[in-house]
């Protein structure tokens, strides 16, 4: 596959890409003859170079609406380096230069900053159709990033369907996606619209997309470029009008390399990538975060806001969040099940980095798990917990504190 950074324009109501030469150079502008015409009305017909060699430079040549860099107008036949991953305007038209290494490059660079220019990136792409790809582990927040292009974009009014695609069965999947036809198979009774179909107008986030099977990725790859769905055991194909967002924490370049992924595919889905870091590394969002998901619990358990101690927040920060804002989130709603008022470092109950020198025992361990669901479930309701668990309370609160929980607080 290619491994030539890309040259990535949108804007609103159209996009195009194109792998950049070895050498040389790239006209950008409205006329057919231009490398990478750009159809838009601030566009002149020459309208700037993008010079590859010896390092990425852009070149005004001396157009009406001008080119910038940065916010900066770029003096006319005056060369201005631009580095991959950054992004210059073209009238109104934004280009981006994307490495083939975006993600190995990201780490290099703060989690803050690489988060930051996601999400300014991001914003940008909206207004546009084109395809977005999010990549980064899981748990990191890939589905608020597509919510939120979703919300920017024209579709806005319109359905955002999430499909995970590892949680659905392969033999459903299909079905799931493209819907079937009356009699297509043993149970189908009626025919049934597709995910996909369901969603026309809008945006299809296709979540954990590189854990598809071969087959569906055929499947899918046909749809992408005819716009069509064909239901199983229908004989015509329905056109959709929908914008599609795909995401997944596995390495597709290697996945393609291997077989596992289709090449074909791969370039469909990828018209931009955005990387979102991990969570361990963007430590200036966790303060914001946990008030955020604090506030959420305590209105969805109905209890008045407890407030975050400074060690509990210290806690937070000294955290590796190998779950990431996944994680995050799951420790604050049960923090706030556990207290009234203050939240404490104990209340958080945060797994060591490392392994302990003595764990709990598997059945100890197992049933802390279930005490804590339990008491999640009763938000906090004692009571109800133990009912939940056919324990007598006594023997609830005697097995809260054998295994050195702490008790929620009545309001």
């Amino acid at each position: 596959m290619s491994t030539r950074p890309r040259v990535v324009a949108f804007w609103d109501g159209g996009h195009v890409a194109l792998d950049l030469p070895a050498s040389g150079a790239l006209t950008l502008g409205r006329g057919e003859t231009s490398d990478v015409r750009l159809a838009h009305s601030t566009v002149s017909r020459a309208h700037a170079v993008l010079h590859v060699t010896p390092h990425l430079a852009i070149e005004d040549l001396g157009s009406q609406n001008g080119t910038r860099v940065n916010g900066a107008r770029v003096e006319p036949h005056t060369r201005v380096p631009v580095d991959p991953g950054s992004a210059f305007e073209v009238g109104s038209v934004m280009v981006v230069v994307q490495s083939p290494n975006t993600t190995a490059e990201t780490r290099a660079t703060s989690g803050d900053d690489t988060m930051l220019s996601a999400v300014s990136l991001a914003d940008r792409v909206a207004p546009s159709q084109i395809t977005v790809l999010l990549l980064g582990e899981t748990g990191v927040g890939k589905g608020v990033l597509a919510e939120r292009i979703h919300a920017k974009s024209s579709r806005a009014k319109r359905p955002f369907l999430p499909i995970n695609c590892a949680a659905l069965a392969e033999t459903l999947l299909e079905s799931e996606l493209f819907g079937h036809e009356k009699g297509a198979f043993t149970g189908a009774v009626a025919s049934k619209a597709g995910l996909i179909e369901s969603a026309q107008g809008g945006t299809v986030f296709l979540d954990e997309v590189g854990d598809l099977a071969p087959a569906t990725q055929v499947k899918l790859l046909r749809m992408l470029e005819n716009r069509e769905v064909l239901r199983l055991g229908a004989r015509r194909t329905t056109a959709i009008d929908v914008r599609f967002i795909a995401a997944t924490n596995r390495d597709l370049p290697n996945l393609v390399a291997t077989g596992e992924f289709r090449q074909d595919l791969y370039f469909r889905l990828n018209g931009i990538s955005l990387t979102v870091p991990p969570l361990r590394s963007r430590p200036r969002e966790i303060d914001a975060l946990a008030s955020r998901f604090i506030e959420e619990a305590a209105r969805t358990a109905g209890q008045p806001v407890p407030t975050l101690s400074p060690p509990a927040l210290a806690a937070l920060h000294a955290h590796s969040w190998p779950g990431n804002v996944r994680e995050l989130r799951n420790v604050l709603e049960r923090a706030v099940v556990l207290t009234r008022g203050v939240i404490e470092p104990r209340h958080l109950m945060l797994s060591p980095d490392s392994p302990p020198a003595a764990p709990p025992r598997g059945d100890d361990a197992s049933e802390r798990a279930k005490i804590m669901d339990a008491l999640a479930r009763a938000a906090g309701n004692q009571t109800k917990a133990a009912a939940l668990l056919n324990m007598p309370r006594r023997t609830f609160l005697r097995r809260l504190d054998e295994l050195d929980l702490p008790r929620p607080r009545k309001p």
